[in-house]
């Protein structure tokens, strides 16, 4: 999806995106470069980042691929000093890497019978995730001293309960607090913070899913189909650029009007 002219105030800013060899990620990923940044694309999967990283270059742009874990926080150091060290500073940031259940292999399951193991990988990487990013990513833009911007991944999972999956909406739920939260301390220092809550992506998340279960789910849409990374990747752009100058701490929901109701 080509960039609008608008958005090339983006030009020659240093985003960093997390989860980016994938789904949403990766659609960010391609249109941030699209829009003049250049990026730092980071992925718990090299290989991934490395492909999206080769797509940004091929069309021209500059890109940078990262090995991260979100839940370790000596790997998001690294992260962040490695985009740093290739840009020469930190303008905004992408905080979208997140699993649900079936990306662990964990079955849906209502509370009482959630192992452990899963209720903790899940807020590790969801919540806890989220929080080291933004812990080093504002570190470094207040270092800086010229403000910037964060745009973190929730859900409308973070708006709502969910019968079997009270890991994934506690981790989410957690990020629009967070978001919130980090907005106030820094909205002094000029750097925003916002959330995009997406409904029902065709994404790896929804590729293990049955026909069924797909129905099913396009069902519950108003607009009886599922959104696309690419159509989350159009307001993670606008939430990152200038054009957003006045929105802080926002949950902005994307979902076709799943949650109208």
């Amino acid at each position: 999806m080509q960039a609008h002219q608008q958005d090339k105030d983006m030009a020659d800013k240093a985003i960093l995106v997390t989860g980016g060899g994938s789904g949403i990620g990766r659609a960010s990923a391609l249109l941030l470069a699209q829009a003049g940044a250049r990026v730092a694309v980071a992925d718990q999967s090299l290989s991934a980042a490395t492909e999206t990283a080769m797509m940004i270059r091929d069309a021209g742009g500059d890109a940078l691929a990262l090995q991260a874990d979100v839940s370790d926080e000596h790997s998001v150091m690294h992260m962040i000093d490695g985009t740093v060290s290739a840009f020469g500073r930190l303008d905004g940031a992408f905080n979208n890497a997140g699993i649900g259940a079936g990306r662990i292999g964990a079955l849906p399951q209502n509370i009482a019978e959630m192992p452990m193991e899963t209720w903790s990988r899940i807020i590790a990487v969801n919540l806890t995730g989220v929080w080291l990013c933004m812990k080093y990513e504002l570190a470094q833009m207040q270092k800086q001293g010229h403000g910037g911007a964060i745009v973190n991944t929730a859900s409308i999972a973070g708006l709502t309960g969910i019968p079997t999956a009270s890991a994934y909406v506690a981790s989410k739920h957690g990020v629009l607090g967070l978001t919130k939260t980090a907005a106030l301390e820094y909205a002094a220092k000029h750097i925003r913070v916002n959330a995009v809550c997406p409904g029902y992506v065709e994404t790896g998340m929804t590729e293990d899913l049955s026909a069924q279960r797909i129905a099913a789910i396009v069902d519950k849409v108003p607009m009886k189909r599922m959104g696309t990374p690419a159509e989350i990747a159009q307001l993670v752009l606008w939430l990152l650029s200038e054009r957003a100058s006045y929105m802080t701490g926002a949950g902005l929901t994307v979902d076709g009007g799943t949650t109208v109701g």
